[in-house]
């Protein structure tokens, strides 16, 4: 077999890609370590490919990532780069399972529905749904009416969330994340219980649930092997970010290995907060019979020699790890900068001074990224740049599904396909005029008891102080129309209250025009709502605020949502103890861990320069009777002295600024001229 579309790959790329394809039995299980900036995505994409090549057929092939647009990237590289073996492309499209943890177990989920105890129809909710149906159930048992400040619905929810993601006891969960709350133990036990139920009485899966409900089917072994044979290769993207809920699926697919590959990079978990368990990439190798291979993909191709021995010295202290050491061809002659500062303030205006200058030499605003370990961290900076006239994108902001309007679209979708669904049922019934609460609630009671309650909206009486717009949603609920028409027929019922509800409705109107052509390249309103929820799109209004209009900003990111980025120049605000590592990051060893690997990541992002500013001293209010006080901090534990020689180190103060005698302006009385203005 001609093997020409692998000359490109470096030795260790070609490693992975070949293993265990030489022979007609499947491979056994390999772990890929792949260091920041090691051409992972090529890796993956070329085995995948080479696999098609040799034969493999891929509508029995399993690859699996943390977005869909990570698995559409895949296959597209995939369809190049059979394109270019064979001259006769595997199209994407034949990949049938490639997608997300959560939408391949929502198709699972449906396709066993009857054989499991589910509905087919079955809601998806997603987190706000979720958090609004849990506030129901808490309602409901009265909770929020106890003596005792009872957990918001939201902390409900996480605790609900983490429980359930970890596999761990709820009293676990409640005394290592959650301990302001553990005396109220017995009283979440209960309302998960009544979660629960009205989940299963409203035919809904939350986001969980899609894979608690999964890993319970793989617990039967009938199951489990008649699922585990759909596929004879299984690959998993950005391993490291699995929870013990995947981990358990993925050995109970394969429990022997074989055929399993995974790819990840241990020294890249920092994910924690959602679940996220270091240990099932440690302790993959011995996960299984007979040891999996481990293969390191060391050669970075991203940033310089340089900046990778600094951050090799910083990850090589951590306590347990698989052993890599990343290296370059880019050979660069200036090491990572470790600026100290007298102030946060101080810090802001050194690394503006910086930005400005690379930018005068030619270096894109764009092009450079400011990295902090919280947002909070950001403040200083935010103030100068604002202050100095330099625009700036902060990452983070609502998604497109959290604005309310396309909530309510898809709200509509969701009610007229499942009635039962509560959630969605007060939000749009309480969308008309004259229908509160309590009349919503009734509606939905009366559903409930139909027995085709899709049939059963005719029959119900409208309530009394509805306008005429009840009839008009009458229609829109029994109407059927084939997809994607739907959402038009549910957009056209939705318009005129929007019109009515938002100032800014013609703005809102057209994120709904957008939605519904993004609906279009779905084949029912099913894969649309499901795939909508399990990886939502940005809205484009997060694209349209660049501030100030400029074509060229930059970039404000936290280091958790930087991962997977690159910038020519990153800087990284408030290197010191008490930030990095976070003071709610030291209460354990995986926790301090955690930040080590923040660390290791966010210097990792950069390809030219990278500078690690050092304030000396903070600013810190505080709820006590000493009030507001300066604290002093230290260069960050994970910058020793014995790798100091990998940084320059650099002391920064601004040239004082020479007075010019003024004289005193005259005096103006404000007080009267305010006074004047309503006189």
């Amino acid at each position: 077999m001609a093997t020409a579309y692998l000359d490109k790959l470096n030795e260790q790329q070609r490693a992975a890609v070949v293993f265990g394809t030489d022979g007609p039995d499947l491979p056994p299980p390999l772990l890929v370590i792949a260091g920041a900036g090691s051409g992972k995505t090529a890796m993956l994409a070329h085995r995948v490919a080479h696999l098609l090549v040799g034969g493999a057929d891929p509508r029995r092939i399993l690859l699996m990532t943390f977005s869909r647009r990570a698995a559409s990237e895949l296959t597209r590289r995939v369809e190049r780069i059979t394109a270019a073996a064979t001259g006769s492309p595997v199209a994407a499209e034949a990949l049938i399972w490639s997608g997300t943890f959560h939408a391949v177990g929502a198709r699972l989920l449906r396709e066993h529905a009857l054989a499991i105890g589910l509905h087919p129809d079955f809601s998806i909710h997603d987190r706000e749904d979720s958090a609004d149906l849990m506030n129901l159930a808490r309602h409901g048992l009265g909770l929020s009416k106890t003596e005792s400040r009872f957990p918001t619905k939201g902390t409900c929810l996480a605790i609900y969330s983490r429980t359930v993601n970890s596999g761990a006891p709820l009293a676990e969960v409640l005394r290592e994340h959650f301990p302001w709350c553990a005396g109220s133990e017995a009283q979440l036990k209960q309302l998960f219980g009544a979660y629960v139920a009205a989940k299963q009485a409203q035919n809904v899966l939350d986001y969980d649930d899609l894979l608690l409900a999964w890993a319970q089917v793989m617990t039967a072994p009938d199951f489990a092997a008649h699922i585990g044979a759909t596929w004879d290769h299984v690959l998993i993207d950005e391993y490291q970010d699995t929870n013990r809920l995947q981990a358990r699926i993925l050995t109970a697919l394969k429990p022997d290995g074989r055929g399993l590959t995974v790819v990840g990079d241990d020294a890249q978990s920092i994910y924690a907060f959602r679940a996220a368990d270091v240990r099932n990439i440690l302790d993959f190798p011995d996960s299984f019979t007979h040891r999996a291979a481990v293969i390191a993909l060391e050669r970075n191709y991203r940033s310089t020699q340089p900046i990778l021995a600094a951050a090799n010295a910083v990850i090589a202290a951590a306590s347990e790890r698989h052993a890599k050491e990343l290296w370059s061809d880019r050979a660069g002659v200036e090491k990572p900068r470790l600026v100290t500062v007298g102030t946060e303030a101080l810090q802001a205006r050194y690394m503006v001074d910086r930005i400005l200058a690379d930018r005068e030499a030619g270096m894109r605003l764009k092009d450079q990224a400011v990295l902090f370990r919280t947002s909070s961290h950001a403040a200083q900076i935010e103030a100068e740049l604002t202050r100095r006239n330099v625009p700036y994108v902060k990452f983070g902001g609502l998604k497109f599904l959290d604005s309310a309007h396309v909530k309510d679209l898809l709200s509509v979708l969701r009610l007229k396909r499942n009635p039962r669904d509560r959630v969605a049922g007060f939000r749009v019934l309480q969308l008309i005029p004259g229908v509160g609460p309590t009349a919503a609630g009734r509606i939905l009671d009366a559903l409930d008891l139909a027995t085709d309650p899709r049939a059963a909206w005719g029959d119900v009486a409208p309530p009394p102080r509805a306008d005429a717009s009840w009839t008009d949603f009458v229609a829109a609920m029994t109407t059927e129309a084939p997809w994607p028409a739907a959402i038009g027929l549910a957009r056209g019922w939705y318009d005129p209250h929007l019109d009515r509800i938002h100032e800014d409705a013609e703005a809102r109107r057209a994120d709904l025009l957008q939605l519904e052509q993004i609906a279009a390249g779905y084949l029912s309103a099913e894969a649309f709502l499901t795939e909508l929820t399990l990886d939502p799109p940005d809205a484009t209004s997060d694209q349209a605020g660049v501030p100030l209009k400029d074509e060229d900003y930059l970039i404000l990111s936290t280091i958790h949502s930087a991962k997977g980025q690159e910038w020519r120049s990153v800087h990284i605000l408030n290197a010191v103890d008490g930030c990095i590592p976070s003071d709610l990051g030291t209460g354990s060893t995986h926790e301090l861990e955690e930040e080590r690997r923040l660390l290791y990541v966010a210097m990792t992002r950069a390809k030219d320069q990278l500078t690690l500013g050092l304030p000396l001293r903070f600013y810190v209010t505080q709820q006590t009777r000493n009030g507001d006080r300066h604290v002093y901090a230290m260069r960050t534990r994970f910058i020793p002295s014995a790798i100091l020689d990998r940084f320059e180190a650099v002391n920064w103060s601004p040239a004082p600024v020479a007075s010019e005698a003024r004289p005193a302006p005259a005096p103006i009385d404000i007080a009267a001229n305010m006074r004047a203005m309503w006189g």
